[in-house]
């Protein structure tokens, strides 16, 4: 390896952790001070890569580093000048590779804060203590800044950076009215069962908009409705630590019943394809005969039916005895809910025992989140192994799940209750205008399941449609 040849074309290469005010003064500093030690070495600098902003000890890729490196393998760079070496690499096993390539490929290496000469078993011990004190060095920070987040969560502390949350000024502070009212609306709808789906189709055709002035696609308003920013909590790796010192735009109650009800691995955000459900009561219905789900299966367009599909390749163990018209089964059933809501026994199916157990729910579910954090704080002490660590959080998160589904089905009561309990004369004045998700979440609040049964064909072989072959299996 030659250290010193003049005219060898040479790169520079600058990078800088974080540039907090995005002026890039940092890397323009290193820029210099390495072009002057090109010039006095003689060697030409063909071309400056700048990773601005950029960890080397986060593992996050760098484009102008991966770039200059592919430069080397290429032969068109034959130099290398940088500030010091901890702007080149920060974890060890970049160091050796990098010390790889500039062997194989003959590559000269200069440092503006000390010689080093990767040729010799000395230059490459001292390239290696530098490495290893500069990821010490990160690795202390990372310990430091981390404690310092968690302190500023407990403390209910807001962090303010980056993009504007949606329903508050960039202070993050104060809440912004209008947006605030499409935060409510959203969790509503959401916990009343309108899908996210359909909720960007609407805000779509209503023209709203999210903060950033694009549309809303649902991962958005899913990640905006888990958040325990809009309910004026602080949270910390997804663990909800604290009060937050912010208004909150919903209550706590509503975002644990958010947070349980999209975190249901259950939960499906894409049903039957692109389109979501097209069919009312998909997954309601089952077979009379065998007693496996119904599937939607339209035998032409415009002709939707309910099928007992017989298809052992693909796990659907029917026996293929079912076929029925979907618009027939579905009014029957819709017409029975109708007329359901005017009775008692809905009333106090919605209504149970007059008891309000989701607050009883919630702190429970705080008690165990508690316990989570208290047992993942005594592994950090090295007061239990990782295998009495992962032993003792097993049934602490399945007593979660649990508590969680728990919520979700009083959720469901819940939000059928909130606007059509004892008042089935809304429900028939607003159904025809109700998205399809919300009709079938109000079905499923009282039906269990609806049972077709297999008819007879007629003296002319047709099969009509039979209302008494439809049972509805009710929830009261």
């Amino acid at each position: 390896m030659t250290k010193h040849a003049e005219g060898l074309t040479a790169a520079v290469y600058a990078r800088i952790s974080e540039d907090r005010d995005g002026t890039g003064l940092g890397v323009a500093r290193q820029e210099k001070d390495c072009k002057a030690l090109a010039a006095r070495r003689g060697w030409h600098v063909a071309r400056v890569y700048v990773d601005n902003d950029i960890s080397a000890y986060s593992g996050k890729a760098r484009p102008q580093y991966g770039q200059m490196l592919d430069d080397i393998k290429a032969g068109t760079i034959r130099g290398v000048v940088v500030w010091h070496l901890d702007r080149l690499h920060r974890q060890p096993r970049e160091l050796e590779e990098f010390i790889d390539i500039c062997n194989a490929y003959n590559v000269a290496l200069a440092s503006v804060t000390g010689e080093v000469d990767l040729a010799t078993s000395e230059g490459r011990l001292f390239a290696r203590i530098q490495g290893a004190v500069a990821n010490k060095s990160s690795e202390d920070m990372s310990r430091r800044i981390q404690r310092k987040h968690l302190e500023l969560a407990e403390a209910g502390k807001l962090i303010n950076g980056g993009a504007r949350a949606f329903g508050y000024s960039k202070d993050g502070m104060s809440v912004i009215p209008e947006e605030a009212e499409v935060i409510r609306e959203a969790a509503r709808r959401a916990l009343a069962g309108d899908s996210l789906r359909s909720l960007v189709a609407d805000f779509h055709a209503r023209g709203i908009k999210g903060s950033s002035g694009r549309f809303m696609s649902s991962a958005t308003i899913r990640t905006m409705l888990q958040s325990a920013r809009i309910s004026g909590q602080r949270e910390h790796h997804g663990k909800i630590v604290a009060k937050g010192e912010w208004p909150g735009i919903i209550t706590p109650e509503e975002t644990a019943k958010l947070r349980a009800l999209f975190g249901d691995p259950k939960r499906r955000s894409n049903h039957g394809g692109r389109g979501g459900y097209t069919y009312l009561l998909t997954g309601l219905v089952r077979c009379g005969v065998c007693g496996q789900p119904l599937r939607a299966r339209p035998k032409k367009p415009g002709d939707r039916r309910y099928a007992c599909i017989k298809d052992v390749s693909n796990d659907r163990l029917g026996c293929g005895s079912i076929r029925r018209r979907a618009d027939g089964v579905e009014a029957l059933v819709v017409a029975a809910v109708l007329a359901a809501f005017d009775g008692s026994d809905v009333a106090r199916l919605l209504q149970g025992d007059g008891s309000d157990n989701t607050a009883e729910l919630l702190a429970e579910v705080a008690r165990e989140e508690e316990q989570l954090r208290e047992l993942a704080d005594a592994y950090g002490r090295r007061q239990v192994t990782m295998s009495e660590w992962l032993a003792a959080r097993r049934p602490i998160e399945e007593r979660v799940a649990t508590l969680s589904a728990q919520l979700q089905t009083a959720d469901r009561k819940a939000a059928a209750a909130t606007e059509y309990a004892g008042n089935a004369k809304a429900l028939r004045r607003d159904w025809p205008t109700l998205s399809l998700d919300r009709q079938r979440a109000i079905i499923a609040t009282v039906v269990d399941h609806v049972v077709v049964e297999p008819i007879a064909p007629d003296a002319r072989g047709l099969r009509h449609f039979d209302p008494s072959k439809v049972r509805i299996v009710w929830r009261f």
